[in-house]
């Protein structure tokens, strides 16, 4: 039996949560350095460009440019939570962050403000509707200045369709245990989560999905969208450990540029 998925599933899983459970690649300093040093050698990442990080939640990589020296980075993204999170952070390291919370299929934000939009940690392909990966990479167009650039990084479909578990689980520290149950139907990946606390039970239970994507369907959502110079990178290692983190084992890179 499939696993049934609430089509706003994206609109509240983003939570404290989330932070827990996710903390060991998405709250992890060193991973997020080894990544923007890789996603540097693919666009050309200067101190003076203004930077959106777009479904950004908390602002891992924004802050960590913003600790290299990029003073115009900002965050856009749904979660309040996560969007809060991002702000103490910066606030703690006195980063000039801007933190901005919206829909990114129409972020209010203004035509031709950006450098860069970045779509980063596997954060495109959340919403089931069939269209939304199109709309947000329009938006994404719209806010860039002309010759800017745009990096997409997202889970590599065919590695996770061989490679993925069905079942897997871990534990964060000596209470708290995670368990995934996942299949792929229909171009997705489903997913339920659990998460059990074993003092006090249950803590969550959750479905979600995220769109899978092959190098040619996604250069070619890119270009449909009026991008061009259109490059699909499929050689970057981003994990050292050969630990089952689901969706963030196997990447894609995409970058392009507004006309």
């Amino acid at each position: 039996m499939s696993l049934k998925v609430d089509p706003d599933w994206w609109k509240y899983l983003f939570d404290e949560v989330y932070l827990l459970t996710d903390a060991r690649t998405v709250c992890n300093d060193d991973i997020t350095q080894r990544e923007i040093d890789i996603f540097g050698r693919v666009v050309p990442l200067k101190p003076q460009n203004r930077i959106l990080d777009l479904c950004g939640g908390h602002g891992r990589h924004a802050l960590e440019l913003s600790r290299r020296g990029f003073s115009h980075c900002t965050v856009f993204d749904y979660s309040s939570i996560l969007l809060a999170k991002g702000e103490e952070d910066a606030r703690r390291h006195n980063r000039p962050v801007r933190f901005v919370q919206g829909d990114a299929r129409d972020t209010k934000l203004g035509a031709n403000e950006f450098d860069h939009v970045m779509i980063l940690g596997n954060s495109l392909g959340y919403i089931p509707e069939e269209h939304a990966d199109f709309q947000i990479l329009q938006e994404a167009l719209r806010i860039l200045k002309p010759g800017g650039w745009l990096l997409l990084d997202v889970t590599d479909g065919k590695s996770v369709r061989e490679k993925l578990a069905p079942l897997a689980w871990h534990e964060i520290g000596d209470n708290i245990v995670v368990c995934r149950q996942r299949e792929i139907m229909d171009g997705f990946i489903r997913a339920r989560e659990m998460v059990l606390c074993k003092n006090s039970g249950l803590i969550r239970d959750k479905n979600y999905c995220i769109r899978l994507y092959a190098p040619e369907p996604l250069a070619r959502l890119a270009s449909e969208a009026g991008f061009a110079d259109v490059r699909v990178h499929t050689d970057c290692a981003i994990f050292e450990s050969r630990d089952d983190v689901g969706c963030m084992n196997h990447r894609l890179l995409l970058s392009a540029r507004k006309p």
